[in-house]
């Protein structure tokens, strides 16, 4: 089995894939939507993933502000995890995701990336630095399998 991460953002899903060994994340698409609160297409292509990925826990990013409270977007973000739930009947981990946005975008400088196609890859690379984040966790508490 696998482990999906996901990057919510207001007209993007960023979607990231464990190896089957859970010990790396690889990025593998961007889902777009139209509109913030146009779902259906959004979780009908994560399900599909699931199935094609064999995955059996997804885990949310949760954009907590820097001095650790919840806003808007962390609301909606538990909002989406509740429909994941609801929907793929999986585990939902939420991940604090706080600067991997940040992260993502300075190893695209760092690589060398314009700025105008930054903008294509970073949700993808920091649904890896969640899943990355949480596969490392995992690692170093091995008999905690889902927190």
């Amino acid at each position: 089995m696998r482990i999906m991460g996901l990057d919510l953002g207001s007209k993007t899903v960023g979607v990231a894939i464990s190896d089957p060994l859970l010990i790396t994340a690889q990025g593998i698409e961007i889902i777009r939507r139209k509109e913030e609160n146009k779902l259906r297409q959004t979780l009908a292509r994560i399900e599909a993933l699931i199935e094609e990925y064999g995955v059996d826990t997804i885990v949310l990013g949760l954009p907590k502000n820097m001095n650790d409270t919840l806003g808007e977007r962390a609301q909606l973000s538990l909002e989406f995890k509740e429909k994941l739930e609801r929907r793929t009947g999986l585990p939902v981990v939420m991940w604090d995701e706080r600067l991997t946005t940040v992260a993502a975008d300075k190893a695209m400088m760092e690589a060398g990336i314009r700025r105008e196609k930054r903008k294509d890859y970073v949700d993808k690379i920091a649904a890896c630095l969640i899943l990355q984040g949480y596969l490392d966790k995992r690692e170093k508490e091995p008999c905690k399998k889902n927190f």
